[in-house]
């Protein structure tokens, strides 16, 4: 430890980094990095840590063994995916806090980062299929055309991004014509991640449209936003933020919800259960987990690769990197169907 360096708590370092972070990443992302972080001062913690500037190299090894092995109460096991974007967001904290004479320089290449093939840089945290019928079902059965029914109906029907449904207007939702027109709208606070690249119509099925028709009719609240357009989404107070669809989605996806909890918690007494810790649950997903099983389900229902592509507004090759979640013999099965025997 050097003699220059100033002491300061792992926690305090973390809410100096992320509060330094702040003006330049999304929400998301934010939250991201602090849930990599919380690990990380658990660690510090069990390990009696109580300055930044103890830290040596080993320390940092040892934190990666313990990450990756899921050795803290609160975390399981983790892949070589997961555990590189830990350790990243780790190195650029290391960084920040050299910068505030926290850690030597340096700290950060101490910090050494698993290798990854080019199959394993796709992440595989999707929504089962099996599961997102459980959630439908439920929801169809106890909460018809509630605002969480159309959230999650919505984004397993057309695997869009939140960002899209977040964006979806009133006028946006045709009843008639059975679709969902998407439109980039950067200047009213409703950007589409490809622009306008990304706008098209969907189409939906009946159900589908009947559940967000009775939705309009029953549940949505009769609001605009500030640029005076009416959202589809809704609260009482306007458009509906990001924050709370991502929070329904996690804690919809709770196995619990639908079931039996699978890590042997009690309902009654699990962390996980209220609406900011349900993204803590081990098998909660995200709404990306569940634009990425959307996507697995059309492929292996047979959905040609360029009918997805164009509905869910990904290129080919991305959609092979990362999304598609089929065995070469499920692929091998679909494109049978297109072979004659001439």
């Amino acid at each position: 430890m050097s003699d220059e360096l100033d002491p300061i708590p792992p926690a305090t370092a973390v809410n100096l980094y992320l509060d330094h972070r702040e003006p330049e990443l999304s929400e998301k992302s934010l939250m991201n990095q602090r849930y990599r972080l919380n690990s990380f001062i658990k660690w510090c913690q069990s390990e009696g840590i109580e300055s930044m500037n103890e830290l040596t190299g080993r320390d940092l090894h040892e934190f990666r063994v313990w990450r990756r092995q899921g050795k803290g109460k609160k975390y399981g096991e983790v892949s070589k995916v997961t555990l590189r974007g830990i350790l990243t967001t780790l190195r650029t904290f290391l960084e920040f806090c050299a910068s505030i004479d926290a850690v030597e320089q340096g700290m950060r290449e101490r910090v050494l980062l698993p290798e990854l093939e080019p199959e394993e840089a796709s992440k595989d945290e999707k929504l089962d299929t099996d599961h997102a019928r459980a959630i439908l079902d439920h929801l169809n059965r106890y909460q018809y055309a509630s605002r969480e029914h159309v959230i999650f109906g919505i984004l397993w029907h057309t695997g869009i991004r939140l960002g899209t449904l977040q964006a979806l207007d009133l006028d946006d939702f045709d009843p008639d014509g059975q679709c969902l027109k998407l439109r980039h709208r950067p200047k009213e606070g409703t950007p589409l991640k490809n622009k306008r690249a990304a706008e098209r119509s969907i189409a939906l099925g009946d159900h589908y449209t009947k559940v967000i028709q009775e939705y309009v009719e029953t549940h949505r609240h009769s609001v605009t936003d500030e640029f005076g357009r009416h959202p589809l989404i809704t609260s009482n107070q306007g458009r509906l933020s990001q924050t709370p669809i991502r929070s329904a989605v996690y804690q919809w996806t709770r196995p619990c919800m639908v079931g039996g909890c699978p890590h042997g918690e009690n309902p009654e007494s699990c962390e996980y259960m209220t609406r900011d810790t349900a993204s803590g649950c081990p098998s909660s997903r995200s709404p990306h987990g569940i634009r990425r099983g959307s996507i697995t389900k059309h492929l292996r229902d047979g959905t040609p690769e360029e009918v997805v592509s164009d509905r869910m507004n990904v290129s080919s090759d991305v959609l092979d990197q990362h999304y598609d979640q089929r065995s070469e013999r499920e692929k091998m099965e679909v494109r049978r169907e297109f072979i004659d025997d001439a």
